[in-house]
Order: structure tokens, then C-alpha cells, then sequence
């Protein structure tokens, strides 16, 4: 049976988090000269054989922050389309697999496959050519930036309230994202059987949070914490996409 109440640890861990962030500077997402924030998405599966390596590459990425021009946020997205094949991926989500295919029919793929990995929402390539991984991030700073600001954080219940703030984008929505900073899983079955995997940035929750008609000052939110958690270290990542081309204009990072 799931535990779907906060954890006594998770409660102290989050209370210390609100003492904290109100002494914390804001992340800002678009400085005039600082690297250009450049999402990128792993659609990926404990279930495939194909994907561990990619998984590795991502926590590369995230760590080495290869390009120069670039800050990198990651987020690891388990898709559940692999979990009929002998192993039931314990982060896997449909919505993750609704995102992938919303991305597929965006680049005119004939199907979704793992790994898979879209940056900045304009760009798919394989989770497993770093080659074509690192060129599509170079292409991505180029990109226009929508400033994003993250600010105070809050506690309410099973709840996180978020402060923000946002420049306008037109046609273009601002979502927030909490991902488990890390997580490693024993693989008892599938085509990983005996193996243990590890990820980084494993999306647990995701919200629509506004549309960017106008520029946002100081406004709120609040995002569910994820089942389960025991109190681990989060990340919270906020971006501004277009909802008809995909384009990924603006993201924001905190580590929690």
C-alpha cells in the first residue's frame, strides 16, 4: 500500500526549508551574460537495456556542465510504456509517456522510443549520442531566454507554496516541475534483472502554473510533494513553454 502522507523526517526537512529559503537569492533563469539555461529531458526506462547508458550520460551532463555557454537542467522523465515487459519501473508515470508523445507528433516521429532526449523542447535526439546530445545544447543557447525567478517557499500541508516571478511570452505557459534529486533502484526482473540503476532529476510532479500573457511579479503557487519522498533531496524546476511548437523559452532551477 502506498503512504500517501508526509513522513515525519519530511515534515523537519521541510520546515527547516522555509527558515532557509527567505535567506536565499533568487534563481534567476536569463542574466545578460551568464550561460543560457538549456532544459533537457530523458524520457528513459528501467525496463530498457539501451537506457542505463543514458541515464549515465545525463548525470554527466549534469554534473561537468560540458558547454561553456550553457547551464544544464536536467530532469529524468520514466515513461510506462516498458512496464508490461517483466519490470515494473517504480518512477514510471503515463503522463510522462503523454509528454514524450506530444513531442513525438511535434517532430513527426512515427513512434516514441527510449532513450530519447528533447532539449529545450526543439530538439530530439538519441539518449545515447553524446555527440548529437552536446551540438543540440550548443544550438540551444542561441535561443531567446524568458527570465524566470524563483522565490520564497513555503510549506502548506502536502503542499509546496512557490513564490515566482516571470517575463511575458506570448502563447506560452509557465510549468513546475519536482524531481527527486536522486534515486537508485535494485532491478529484479526485465532486461535489466540484477543490475542497480541510477538517475538523476527523476520528475515526480508536474503543474501548469500560468499563462505568460504578461509579465509576472512576485505571484504564488502551489505544487503537491511527491508520494513518498522520506524526506530526500528535490529539485524544483520552472519553465516557460510554447504550447503550440513545444519550444522550451525559459527555465529555472532549486535544489531543495
Amino acid at each position: 500500500m502506498i503512504d500517501r502522507s508526509v513522513s515525519e523526517s519530511a515534515r523537519a526537512w521541510l520546515s527547516s526549508l522555509v527558515v532557509f529559503a527567505a535567506l536565499s537569492v533568487p534563481c534567476l533563469a536569463a542574466n545578460p551574460g551568464s550561460p543560457s539555461p538549456v532544459l533537457v529531458e530523458l524520457f528513459t526506462s528501467e525496463g530498457c537495456s539501451s537506457c542505463p547508458p543514458a541515464d549515465r550520460l545525463l548525470a554527466q551532463i549534469d554534473r561537468s556542465q560540458p558547454i561553456a555557454d550553457a547551464h544544464v537542467i536536467v530532469l529524468s522523465e520514466h515513461v510506462d510504456y516498458w512496464n508490461s515487459l517483466g519490470w515494473q519501473d517504480p518512477y514510471s508515470s503515463h503522463r510522462w509517456s503523454e509528454r514524450q508523445n506530444s513531442y513525438a507528433e511535434r517532430f513527426g516521429l512515427e513512434s516514441v522510443y527510449a532513450p530519447q532526449m528533447v532539449v529545450n523542447g526543439k530538439h530530439q535526439v538519441s539518449g545515447n549520442d553524446p555527440s548529437a546530445v552536446r551540438e543540440a545544447i550548443r544550438q540551444a543557447t542561441s535561443s531567446p531566454r524568458t527570465s524566470i525567478s524563483i522565490g520564497d517557499l513555503h510549506q502548506i500541508g502536502e503542499h509546496l507554496e512557490i513564490g515566482y516571478s516571470a517575463d511575458a511570452a506570448p502563447h506560452t505557459s509557465l510549468f513546475a516541475v519536482l524531481a527527486d534529486a536522486s534515486d537508485r533502484s535494485s532491478v529484479e526482473r526485465g532486461e535489466n534483472a540484477g543490475r542497480t540503476l541510477d538517475h538523476v532529476a527523476v520528475a515526480r510532479t508536474l503543474a501548469r502554473v500560468a499563462p505568460l500573457n504578461g509579465t509576472l511579479v512576485n505571484q504564488t503557487f502551489d505544487i503537491a510533494l511527491p508520494l513518498n519522498n522520506k524526506g530526500r533531496p528535490l529539485r524544483l524546476i520552472l519553465f516557460a513553454q510554447n504550447e503550440a511548437t513545444g519550444a522550451i523559452v525559459g527555465v529555472a532551477e532549486r535544489g531543495l
